[in-house]
């Protein structure tokens, strides 16, 4: 695959169409639409939130997406801006109905925290997802077994069940990279990762080959940051670069910790990680030899 990035889609795209990320995706991309919409008439949120019955606070995180939407509060906004077309309108509360459906990984709220669930959505919607990662293999290409040794590890004391559900969850994301349509993932992973051996000989030894044979698909790019660079750029821990086909959605970094994540959306942070995640491809083997080293280090153990 070429490390070139793809473009994003023009922008006539109908932007409240796109449906494959569920819920999450549908919310900030209607409240994008809201909120562009009123700022070109000079609406203040105070006057919208009045129109809703609603305060300025929960305008304000409903034009951000990070909150559900009732059909009647869009039905209000579309009024007050003067959108009265019908086909136009219901455009707009379809994006609403989908928005409170519940994504499919729903079946598995019990198993993750309440701040990954974006993540997620955002994940089943993107075109590029770029990664880097220091500690470990990154979710997308973990197997069944190594993922266990991870969970475990920060969930020492998680029944067998949990630690089984939570494996699912990780098995279950990794679909999008084989379906139609499938996102590029490009991955950066450091040399430690590779060597750090979780869950025993043989479960290193399923995920080096897991790598060398995903690394084979027509949309991974796979690449080792070897010890031998030295100090790098990303030095302050693993990083998510999501980019979508729309242009109403920008791209996203994902920074996650131990009990929260970070979702960055702002240019100026954006382009910096970008610039990052840039430098590392650069002083990272390339893929071809990334596999050779994969290879050896297979040999080897």
């Amino acid at each position: 695959m070429t490390a070139a990035q793809p473009e994003h889609a023009p922008l006539g795209t109908d932007v409240l169409s796109l449906q494959r990320g569920g819920p999450t995706v549908q919310r900030i991309m209607l409240g994008t639409r809201l909120r562009r919409l009123r700022e070109s008439l000079n609406i203040t949120r105070d006057t919208a939130a009045s129109a809703i019955r609603a305060s300025d606070a929960k305008l304000c995180r409903m034009e951000l997406g990070r909150v559900g939407f009732k059909e009647r509060d869009v039905a209000d906004l579309l009024t007050l801006y003067g959108l009265h077309e019908p086909d136009a309108r219901q455009e707009f509360l379809d994006s609403a109905r989908r928005a409170n459906e519940p994504g499919w990984w729903r079946a598995y709220g019990d198993y993750f925290p309440a701040w990954f669930e974006q993540h997620l959505g955002l994940e089943e919607a993107t075109s590029l997802i770029r990664t880097y990662e220091v500690q470990f293999i990154p979710g997308l290409l973990q197997t069944a077994g190594y993922a266990e040794a991870v969970i475990r590890l920060g969930r020492p004391v998680d029944s067998p069940d949990s630690i089984q559900r939570r494996v699912e969850l990780r098995m279950t994301r990794q679909e999008l990279l084989t379906r139609p349509g499938a996102p590029r993932l490009w991955v950066v992973v450091d040399e430690a990762a590779l060597r750090r051996p979780l869950g025993g000989a043989e479960v290193m030894r399923d995920q080096l080959r897991h790598l060398v044979e995903t690394a084979a698909l027509p949309n991974v790019t796979l690449q080792v940051l070897p010890f031998e660079v030295g100090g790098h750029a990303a030095a302050g821990g693993p990083i998510t670069v999501l980019r979508f086909p729309v242009p109403d959605l920008p791209d996203i970094v994902y920074l996650e910790q131990l009990t929260s994540a970070l979702y960055l959306d702002k240019a100026e942070e954006v382009d910096r990680y970008l610039a990052v995640m840039d430098r590392l491809s650069l002083v990272a083997l390339p893929g071809p030899e990334s596999v050779v080293f994969l290879e050896k280090l297979l040999k080897d153990r």
